[in-house]
């Protein structure tokens, strides 16, 4: 049996873009270990349902309107990419900006711990769109996912979440466009100095500013669509024989010099191996909020559950926040314990502990204007109170804890802390509550039969000779 290749490696000293750019350039379908082609296609089936879902977002209709009055591309496209929920075409750069954009509207894409930014949002959208505009095979959109993801992981890794953050910068969009870079480039069939060019452009496209928690703005959304949109545009010039620096990263005055306090770049190439992708390191986000939620809901609904709990019987809450999350989702006070918008509230501590115990779930649904106004929601959010510990900060980035206190009207308080959050790859979500997941985004466009065989097709892409399958969506 023909053993598949695998990536070479350059000399000991190369830049980072230069390792990375050797790895995915060398990288192929056959050597990514089954483990990991199974989850790579559970991160795509996710993907596009959050992005079916969040293209009816208000948000979204404007990207696309911006994006359906563009022109559709050079005569070289090949029957042009469809736009996420619309049947609209476009060019691949284009139509990934809509798409990226529509992706992140529910706050439900997939998302890291180390890293704390969201990869797929950027990555799936750029490869999907210059796979479909391209004619690529299911197989070769796969293998750009994996890199795609290796160098978003990686670079959000070397970023250091917590000083990205406290300098303002959203490392999504920041980390997110070396991914779809290096994702455009293999669907374009670029060489590993191609590649580095490819990365090193991207150097310059990195964005992504978190002054949208100031007043519910939607410019986080687009954040992801702008680094797919620019990761496409990269890979493109670098295939015209532009050239970026190589140490666009590490360098004096790169990304690691100019984005964080607290650079790590070690981080950009430790371990780089086949044997343990990033791809296995993603975590599927089952609430409508930010990540860093996501432990306080699953302690509030452990609580909920064992103990009966009624918003009437609690007198207060206290939540642990990571300190790493504290500026999204703890503070200023006053936005958190009384959120005025959907992102307002899916920003907030207190607001996710709230909704959790009034309703036994964090959904779509919950976040909404509608749930918003619910004045018993409101008034446990109000008697919520957010606190840091330094036992749940101890393992972070790489772990997530998180620690509710519930103190009740007869007197009693009952406690519960979260190691892993529901969605973890220490607690996943089994393949079937993700099918049912995705047959969920997708209803209000295809009947439950429909949408299941259409999961199961992306499921297994790989042996699809083109994305056809996904015009079901248009």
């Amino acid at each position: 049996m023909r053993t598949a290749p695998r990536p070479s490696t350059p000399r000991a000293d190369a830049p980072a873009a230069a390792v990375l750019a050797a790895f995915c350039a060398g990288l192929s379908w056959e050597a990514v270990p089954a483990a990991a082609r199974e989850r790579t296609a559970e991160l795509v089936l996710d993907l596009v349902g959050v992005a079916s879902r969040g293209s009816a977002a208000m948000s979204s209709r404007a990207a696309q309107s911006v994006v359906a009055a563009q022109p559709a591309g050079a005569a070289t496209v090949v029957g042009g990419t469809r736009l996420a929920g619309r049947a609209v075409r476009s060019s691949a750069a284009w139509a990934a900006l809509a798409n990226g954009t529509s992706a992140h509207a529910t706050e439900m894409d997939d998302v890291t711990t180390e890293s704390s930014l969201h990869p797929g949002v950027a990555v799936v959208p750029a490869a999907l769109a210059l796979a479909q505009e391209r004619g690529a095979s299911g197989r070769a959109l796969l293998e750009a996912v994996v890199c795609g993801y290796e160098v978003t992981i990686r670079v959000g890794n070397a970023l250091g979440a917590a000083s990205a953050y406290a300098r303002g910068f959203h490392p999504t969009g920041v980390a997110g466009v070396f991914g779809a870079a290096a994702a455009a480039a293999k669907l374009l069939g670029l060489d590993a100095a191609a590649t580095a060019n490819a990365i090193g452009i991207a150097g310059t496209m990195a964005s992504g500013s978190l002054e949208y928690l100031a007043g519910g703005a939607w410019t986080k959304r687009l954040n992801p669509g702008w680094a797919a949109h620019g990761g496409i545009v990269a890979a493109s010039l670098a295939a015209a024989g532009f050239t970026g620096p190589a140490t666009a990263i590490e360098g004096e005055h790169g990304l690691l010099r100019g984005y964080t306090d607290a650079p790590l770049p070690e981080r950009l190439t430790e371990g780089l191996s086949l044997d343990d992708l990033q791809v296995l390191h993603v975590s599927i986000k089952p609430y409508g909020c930010c990540r860093y939620c996501h432990g306080i809901i699953d302690a509030v609904l452990a609580l909920r559950a064992e103990h009966r709990l009624d918003p009437a019987d609690v007198a207060s809450m206290r939540v642990g926040v990571l300190s790493g999350g504290w500026s999204l989702i703890a503070d200023p006070p006053e936005r958190v314990r009384e959120p005025r918008n959907v992102v307002d509230a899916q920003f907030s501590a207190p607001y996710a502990a709230a909704v959790a115990l009034a309703r036994g779930r964090a959904g779509l649904a919950e976040f909404s204007d509608e749930t918003l106004r619910d004045p018993t929601i409101r008034g446990l959010t109000a008697r919520a109170e957010c606190y840091r510990d330094a036992s749940l900060d101890a393992p972070y980035p790489r772990q997530w804890p998180a620690a509710v206190e519930i103190r009740l009207r007869d007197g009693r308080v009952v406690s519960r802390r979260i190691e892993h959050a529901l969605g973890e790859p220490e607690n996943p979500v089994p393949r079937d509550a993700l099918v049912a997941r995705f047959v969920e985004m997708v209803a209000d466009r295809l009947a439950e039969n429909d949408a299941r065989a259409l999961a199961e097709g992306i499921l297994t892409l790989a042996s699809a000779p083109d994305l056809a399958l996904l015009d079901a969506l248009a």
